[in-house]
């Protein structure tokens, strides 16, 4: 988290203008009165540094401000690179003309001004800088859309995420409704013991399952008060196993991220049409890995098509999650059988 925070504000003060726009000019700057100010005095290399960043200033910014929006931007390259050309052929003579009048009365300085060779020195430094402020402009304009892009990803995951937990929850409490509906028609006792169990996980998936991660063990206990439901619903003769291997601690996972594929099973593991219908899980706790597996029957007379239809958007939903949250971290395998069918996510926590 430290660092994660330390980088965000390394990034955001690299990226402000007037942070990068000063180091610029304090470079270039320093590099010119270095030069100057070799074997001159003081004051007289501070002078000649002021007046080259006043040029070196106007080609720049002419540069940045028009020439790039205008002619680069729009991929007129040769235009670009044309009007860069001249723009720098302008300014040197005019930054010649000048230093001429500022040591009018130094011939030796104004010889070495009006010296054909300093005269192409001074066009190639204008254009060498001109061509490092479009570099820089280019590299900041890069690393903010990189940044937008990355913001603009995280935020449509996590939209997507809310819906596809949207969409778990309702079909849920669609389900258990239905069954406690059942049960109070037939003034059933286990109405009430239901009715805590469902306040219990409605509470966990509205007040705990907003974070992208949470305990494994809360996870555990959903899983433990759905299962309990089932079993009061089901009956003494429902065969359910729940078998936990391992040692559940201090790992985080995805919340609601088992629940479809209970469902699914639930719905067709244990109807009246299978005899001895059963659904067996198994979670295997590593300290970094977790494997879940669940296996249920399937009636002899249904299709295996229709299996595979029904809680589809439920099993979907979980593989687009999975594909969001985890990606390269996970393994989906569905096995479908004439009598069982069984899933087996094996899921990378790191």
């Amino acid at each position: 988290m430290v660092e994660h925070s330390l980088r965000e504000s390394v990034y955001n003060l690299i990226t402000k203008r007037a942070f990068y726009h000063t180091l610029f000019w304090l470079c270039i700057g320093a590099g010119i009165y270095y030069l100057y100010n070799e074997g001159s005095p003081v004051d007289q290399g501070a002078l000649l540094t002021g007046i080259n960043l006043v040029f070196l200033a106007l080609l720049v910014y002419f540069n940045l401000l028009y020439l790039i929006p205008n002619y680069l931007t729009k991929k007129k390259f040769l235009t670009y690179i044309g009007l860069l050309v001249l723009s720098a052929l302008i300014i040197s003579p005019l930054r010649d003309i000048t230093f001429f009048f500022v040591f009018i009365d130094d011939p030796v300085a104004q010889s070495a001004v009006v010296h054909l060779e300093n005269q192409l020195l001074t066009f190639v430094g204008m254009l060498g800088i001109s061509s490092s402020s479009t570099l820089l402009k280019i590299t900041t304009e890069w690393l903010r859309d990189q940044r937008n892009v990355q913001v603009l990803e995280t935020q449509t995951m996590q939209s997507e995420l809310n819906f596809l937990k949207s969409q778990i929850n309702p079909h849920f409490l669609f389900n258990t409704l239905n069954n406690l509906y059942a049960l109070t028609l037939k003034k059933s006792e286990k109405a009430p013991e239901i009715v805590v169990k469902l306040s219990e996980m409605m509470r966990y998936m509205l007040y705990e399952c907003n974070e992208r991660n949470v305990p494994l063990e809360k996870e555990v206990n959903y899983l433990k008060n759905y299962l309990d439901l089932e079993k009061l619903r089901q009956g003494d003769d429902a065969r359910i196993s729940f078998q936990i291997h391992g040692e559940v601690t201090n790992q985080q996972i995805a919340p609601l991220l088992f629940i479809p594929f209970l469902e699914n099973s639930f719905k067709h593991g244990l109807t009246n049409t299978i005899h001895e219908g059963y659904v067996n899980i198994l979670l295997d706790v590593e300290e970094d890995h977790v494997r879940f597996e669940i296996e249920n029957s399937k009636p002899e007379t249904l299709p295996a098509e229709t299996h595979k239809k029904s809680g589809c958007i439920g099993l979907k939903n979980v593989r687009r999650r999975l594909n969001l949250l985890y990606p390269d971290q996970y393994d989906l395998i569905l096995k479908d059988t004439p009598r069982s069918y069984s899933i087996a996510l094996d899921l990378d926590l790191y």
